[in-house]
């Protein structure tokens, strides 16, 4: 177990009194909060609960969308009207009461305009508020209601739609009392599963240690590499602290009971950080969630004089699930080493742990492959980069460019791919390497003569010995040839080579959207693929299209992304095989979030996928007869149809990549989308900082911050006697200022000093929120400086206007010049 706080508790307190040093400078100050699991305190209790719901109208009378989903209490479900105005939905309260808040959460299809409306018998009705929305969907609607008499009924009575579509509602919650003000939540993202929060916090000073040894050397390198740039300390790691200490412990008996693998404890007092697992896997995942309790400058790569204060907490935290993961595709559009390193970066800290390749598709081959010694098949592997690793996305068949760009070419030599796999494991994630097969199989098709036979598809053109390369983003049109005995050595011998290159258990098949292979020859092929994976003494992995073959009994994994799931519950029940839910509606990222964007698709969600919709879902509950014991995980997928570079990928991914990760760590019961959507706008600070190029949600409200970096520099000064000078000195204070979704011309600044001197600040930025060009804007930068005669400490606010609303105090300077000598 790890050391308990040495110092006693009065000496503790008397800690925290750090006396300024000179320039020092500190983050406006946090308020404290509750813990991110309680967004309101004392909530009163949801009469609609109990309550009896009918609807004039049920869209397709369809079991999905009847009235009774409104107050079911689960989010991911919903009422749907027909396509009038008029449809309303009612709850019938089990008993007579007043009532006083009525809240509305619109999933897509929502109101324009509507009344909220009581009955006490059910026939005459008193409209109490009526409401006109500027926003459209997703949203919440709060409305306090001034009844003064007890009521049997509470109706939603539309007036006008948004859109051609009807009305769906996912919650219709009623409360006889006013709801209490929300409570600021910390910015954890997933939120761990147990939180208490204690007022007060504790400051790190510049002689701060890190105390591990052991399995925790790693957790502790980790944490040290992240905070050195930001804050300037030493951090050194010890195996025996005398000071300050963050104190990593890994040691059997650490973590929660039954949680050993990836669990932790994290407490944060007075007399330091104790961080406690069993694994090198838990450490690292408290010191993520260490990360994000510190400000969000530790992001930086460069020194920023803020505070680094920690809230004190006491966490107890593990994943629902085993697999949390980001499939990159790779195939349609390459991205460098670098590229996927950035990738990772940015979703390590979300505790994702699989990074999923997708390396082979019709448009190109990423993968480099050795021709063996022994080749009777006369195959020139080398081929697969060599030719097909020059192709990628091109146009699609109205001869239209299929992104901003075209697809980017390129492959990761063996190097190249054993750097990522490192990489990926240094930051707690293993690399699952996907070779999609036997479709989606144009580019090996292209590159190699001996896999074009009668069965294959397309044919090559006549007198051409390999089909055209094929770079739309069509699918379903290629397949291996199950009588050519090449296709089995080609298969046997790329995936051994893969294996080979992959420490981590798993190896993706693919398997889907082989539409033009017949049934048998997809079985045919699909089995020998297995069998080779699990000969090579790894774990096959395949979409949800191979569930109906022969999986290995208990070593296989199916990765669900479309379909009732019926084969897949087949697999689970007989074959023993467990499941990775990736529904495109929930978790496929080229999908547009908005209707503001012009490039995406909306197949998935039948319109925007957006951020509450990629939150509102239960992967326990996709497929109806699959326990959640038997659910590996969750994993978020970005296709590169219309995606180019890493920028593209991440504007397109975040925030909704938030949502997934919490979908795989946190219990279903902790997730509440109000609070989850407040944290989001927290991290909004962080993932600029991070350099994430996120998409600026729109009903995100995301939070303004500022840092400074304080230079100090002489001042000469006439002596008004010997020995009597004053230690002048001059600031110059480097801002950073934060403010998603704003353009320059709409932000300005001024820094209020304590002693009524005002400074503006003229603000700048490199990039602009354009969704168009999918742009997130940078940070703004922007200096002041000042003359300081007089001796103590000097307080400055610094004040952000955004588009002429109220200032908003953004961040705080604190400047102590020493008295007289």
């Amino acid at each position: 177990m790890p050391r308990r706080f040495r110092l006693a508790a009065g000496v503790l307190a008397a800690a925290l009194i750090v006396p300024a040093a000179p320039f020092a400078a500190t983050a406006a100050e946090a308020p404290a909060t509750a813990g991110p699991t309680a967004l309101r305190a004392a909530m009163p209790a949801n009469l609609a609960l109990d309550a009896v719901a009918t609807a004039s109208s049920t869209e397709l009378d369809d079991a999905r969308f009847v009235p009774a989903h409104v107050n079911d209490g689960d989010t991911s479900t919903r009422w749907s009207s027909k396509y009038v105005d008029a449809s309303w939905v009612q709850l019938e309260l089990a008993e007579p009461a007043e009532v006083a808040t009525v809240v509305l959460e619109w999933p897509n299809a929502c109101a324009r305009a509507y009344r909220i409306q009581t009955s006490v018998d059910g026939v005459e009705w008193t409209t109490q508020a009526e409401r006109t929305a500027q926003a459209t969907c997703p949203r919440v609607d709060e409305l306090s209601l001034d009844v003064d008499e007890p009521v049997g009924f509470v109706r939603m009575q539309g007036m006008t739609r948004w859109s051609t579509w009807g009305y769906s509602i996912s919650e219709f919650r009623v409360y006889d009392a006013p709801l209490p003000e929300p409570e600021p939540q910390l910015p954890l993202v997933p939120a761990p599963v147990s939180l208490e929060r204690a007022d007060g916090a504790l400051v790190l000073t510049d002689e701060v240690e890190i105390e591990a040894s052991g399995d925790a050397i790693a957790a502790a390198e980790y944490l040290a590499d992240v905070m050195r740039p930001s804050t300037g300390f030493a951090l050194p790691i010890v195996a025996e602290a005398e000071g300050q200490a963050i104190d990593i412990s890994v040691a059997d008996g650490n973590a929660p009971a039954g949680h050993e693998a990836e669990g932790y404890t994290l407490e944060v007092g007075a007399g330091g950080i104790e961080l406690a697992a069993d694994t090198e896997a838990g450490a690292l995942n408290g010191v993520q969630t260490l990360r994000q309790l510190l400000p969000a400058w530790i992001e930086s790569e460069q020194r920023t004089d803020v505070e680094w204060s920690v809230p004190f907490v006491s966490i107890s935290d593990y994943p629902r699930f085993e697999h949390r993961g980001l499939m990159v595709d790779t195939a349609r559009s390459f991205y460098t080493v670098d590229e996927v390193k950035r990738l990772i970066d940015s979703a390590a800290p979300l505790k994702l742990n699989r990074l999923h390749l997708h390396l082979t598709d019709d448009q190109g081959w990423r993968i480099a492959m050795d021709t063996p010694a022994e080749n009777p098949s006369g195959i020139d592997y080398t081929d697969l980069t060599g030719i097909s690793g020059a192709t990628a996305m091109t146009y699609n068949r109205a001869g239209q460019l299929m992104g901003t760009e075209l697809g980017r070419t390129g492959y990761y030599t063996k190097d190249d791919y054993r750097a990522i796999v490192a990489y990926a494991g240094e930051n707690g994630m293993t690399v699952i390497p996907e070779i999609d097969l036997p479709g989606h199989t144009n580019a090996a098709l292209h590159a190699i003569p001996q896999l074009n036979s009668a069965g294959s598809s397309p044919k090559p053109k006549p007198g051409e010995v390999t089909v055209p390369h094929q770079g739309t983003g069509d699918v379903g049109n290629s397949s291996f040839d199950a009588n050519n005995e090449h296709t089995y050595a080609f298969i046997a011998e790329v995936l051994r080579q893969v294996a080979e290159l992959t420490p981590g258990e798993y190896l993706h098949i693919g398997g889907d959207e082989a539409h033009t292979t017949s049934h048998a020859d997809y079985v045919k092929m699909v089995d020998f693929a297995s069998a080779t994976v699990a000969d090579l003494g790894k774990t096959v992995v395949g979409w949800n299209e191979y569930a109906s073959t022969s999986l290995p009994e208990d070593d296989a994994v199916v990765q669900l992304w479309t379909g009732n799931g019926a084969a897949v519950r087949d697999a689970v029940n007989t074959r023993g095989a467990k499941v990775i839910m990736s529904p495109a509606n929930k978790t496929y990222m080229p999908q547009k979030q908005d209707g503001r964007q012009p490039l995406g698709g909306t197949w998935a969600c039948g319109g925007p996928c957006t951020l509450e919709n990629a939150y509102n879902w239960n992967p326990a509950t996709q497929i109806a007869g699959v326990p959640e014991s038997a659910i590996l995980g969750v994993e978020a997928a970005f296709w590169g149809e219309f995606i180019r570079g890493v920028d593209q990928a991440q504007f397109y991914t975040f925030p909704r990549l938030l949502a997934t990760a919490e979908a795989g760590w946190t219990p279903q019961s902790g997730k509440v989308l109000a609070e989850f959507v407040e944290r989001t706008g927290q991290l909004g600070t962080r993932m600029t900082v991070q350099g994430v190029n996120f998409f600026p949600t729109a009903t995100v409200d995301w939070r303004i911050d500022a840092a400074p970096t304080v230079t100090r520099t002489p001042v000469t000064a006439t002596p008004a006697a010997a020995g009597d000078r004053p230690r002048s000195s001059k600031a110059e204070i480097d801002w950073r200022v934060i403010a998603p979704s704003t353009v320059p011309a709409e932000v300005t600044a001024e820094l209020v000093w304590s002693d009524g001197t005002r400074q503006p600040v003229a603000l700048a930025s490199t990039a602009a929120s354009d969704i168009v060009a999918m742009t997130q804007n940078s940070a703004y930068t922007g200096s002041t400086s000042r003359n300081f005669h007089a001796s103590g400490a000097h307080v400055g606010q610094l004040e952000v206007t955004v588009g002429g609303a109220e200032p908003v105090v953004a961040g705080t300077v604190l400047v102590t010049v020493p008295g007289k000598r």
